[in-house]
């Protein structure tokens, strides 16, 4: 295969990873507090044994997209939208993961948790523990849950110190490097936000992706036709 055929092939390569991340963020347009993905494609240097360096496409890296999602009313106890920067934090076999879906319920032992069991922690990085005979649940803006105006608990808001250590780990969950609290930080009881994911620009998005993959697709069958045709003619 020629240098073209090399470069083009990267490119390909990249393009079904867009391809494969575009579908997952429309998969997921109505997944709470879910953040869409892009790949970025960056280029780099491939030397070659006998033939001169060539220049290849990387799309390997991922980019994720923590423009604020819009909030939907619920009227749920325990759901709660985020206003602004932070994140909640959960506890997970793996370690603590951050989270921008605040559907939240009790469990049998009286802590609140995910739709997959995994608790929410407080300020201070513990498990939040609501009494089975509480009433008058609220939550403030500051995240200080109350029983009949007496404190329980704060729900904590945090985010990476640097926010480049941030990484989609799967569905709605994130890990990252060292964790602070976010000061001021808001949320809204009885709502939750959506995903961010604009459903027309994403689709738009796909058509352009398609479009690209299949051009170079024709380029590789053009090249290939003209490969097939010098052998021939060499060959006679």
């Amino acid at each position: 295969m020629d240098a073209a055929g090399y470069t083009t092939l990267t490119r390909q390569s990249g393009l079904m990873r867009e391809m494969a991340q575009v579908a997952n963020n429309i998969a997921n347009i109505s997944t709470t507090g879910f953040r869409r993905e892009g790949v970025v494609f960056s280029e780099y240097v491939a030397g070659m044994d006998h033939d001169p360096s060539l220049s290849m496409a990387h799309a390997s890296a991922r980019h994720v997209d923590l423009q604020q999602g819009s909030s939907s009313q619920t009227g749920g106890t325990f759901d709660l939208a985020i206003q602004g920067d932070g994140f909640f934090l959960m506890e997970t076999p793996q370690g603590e993961r951050l989270t921008r879906a605040g559907a939240f319920m009790p469990s049998a032992n009286g802590e609140l948790v995910n739709a997959d069991g995994l608790r929410l922690l407080d300020a201070g990085g513990a498990p939040i523990f609501i009494p089975p005979d509480a009433t008058g649940i609220a939550v403030a803006s500051d995240g200080t849950v109350s029983a009949n105006g007496q404190p329980l608990a704060q729900v904590g808001l945090w985010q990476p110190v640097d926010p480049l250590s941030l990484r989609h780990e799967g569905g709605t969950l994130f890990v990252a490097g060292e964790l602070e609290q976010v000061p001021g930080g808001q949320m809204l009881q009885g709502m939750l936000e959506d995903s961010n994911v604009e459903p027309v620009s994403e689709i738009a998005r796909m058509i352009t992706v398609q479009r690209a993959y299949e051009l170079g697709q024709k380029f590789l069958d053009t090249e290939d036709q003209r490969v097939r045709g010098v052998i021939q003619a060499l060959g006679r």
